[in-house]
């Protein structure tokens, strides 16, 4: 594991552990807006009713929670990197009375799990955030059983995720925020065409499939909207933190100016777009 990487990871588990308040705040809207991708995701996981299930980069729980109501004969190991957002997924499996659930904080690098343990392995929303997404990759492979299936999701281009490129877009205009390096952690890192299928096929993944799932993020306000980005989005709060006060000002304005775009009838619908990736373990 390299010093860059270990770095990378450290700052993250700080970000995130820091994020979880507001991940919890809006957990209902989270879930409605992201529940098509990660029923894609258990989908392609082909889950039977006593599978074993490895969510990784669970965050605040999904969709490992989801994947464990569907395997009652089973289980699921929910995994994050930060305690914090991982104690709000203990506090909604306990609220539900999830019984086939456990919880490990551990490096998505570094499982904790022996070879060939795991029915299915998932990850919604987290490979292109890993500082090495390969030997991510590699561990969610060596843990899986053969013929396992390994199903993902990632974000799509920036154009097909206005949720989040119009926020971002608005923020690079005001600041000095860098755009990552293409093989640096970032929300688009994994969207190219055919990326995936590269990086699946690249650990020895057989079968590997690519579909695009797409929904809106729909928020009554500009003002609902500006919370929740600012409450649940790591990036734009680092961005706004380079900003001075009047830069923040005029971000907030241009941004609420150019949600009018996408208000209809009466609700903000923004676009966002995910690829659906799968493979099976050899």
């Amino acid at each position: 594991m390299s010093v860059a990487a270990d770095k990378i990871r450290n700052r993250q588990r700080i970000i995130w552990d820091k994020f979880a308040a507001g991940w919890k705040k809006w957990d209902a809207e989270l879930l409605d807006w992201q529940r098509p991708f990660g029923a894609a995701v258990i989908q392609g996981a082909g889950l039977r009713l006593d599978s074993t299930v490895l969510d990784v980069a669970s965050g605040t729980g999904e969709p490992g929670l989801t994947a464990a109501a569907l395997v009652p004969g089973g289980g699921v190991e929910l995994t994050d990197i930060s305690a914090g957002m991982l104690q709000v997924a203990q506090e909604k499996a306990s609220t539900l009375g999830m019984g086939n659930v456990r919880f490990r904080v551990c490096d998505a690098a570094e499982l904790p799990f022996d070879d060939g343990t795991f029915d299915a392995v998932l990850c919604c929303f987290g490979l292109m955030f890993f500082p090495d997404m390969r030997a991510a990759l590699r561990e969610m492979v060596r843990t899986a059983k053969p013929g396992a299936r390994i199903s993902a999701a990632v974000w799509g281009r920036a154009a097909a995720n206005p949720w989040a490129s119009l926020v971002l877009g608005t923020l690079a205009q005001h600041t000095e925020l860098p755009a990552p390096p293409a093989d640096m952690p970032g929300l688009f890192r994994c969207s190219a065409p055919g990326f995936m299928t590269r990086l699946f096929r690249g650990v020895g993944l057989l079968a590997v499939q690519e579909r695009t799932v797409s929904t809106d993020l729909v928020h009554d306000s500009p003002a609902s909207y500006w919370e929740f980005m600012t409450d649940i989005a790591t990036t734009v709060a680092t961005g706004l933190a380079l900003a001075d006060e009047e830069a923040r000002s005029l971000i907030r304005s241009d941004v609420f100016q150019m949600l009018g775009r996408y208000e209809h009838g009466g609700l903000l619908r923004l676009r966002s777009t995910a690829t659906i990736v799968t493979g099976i373990r050899a």
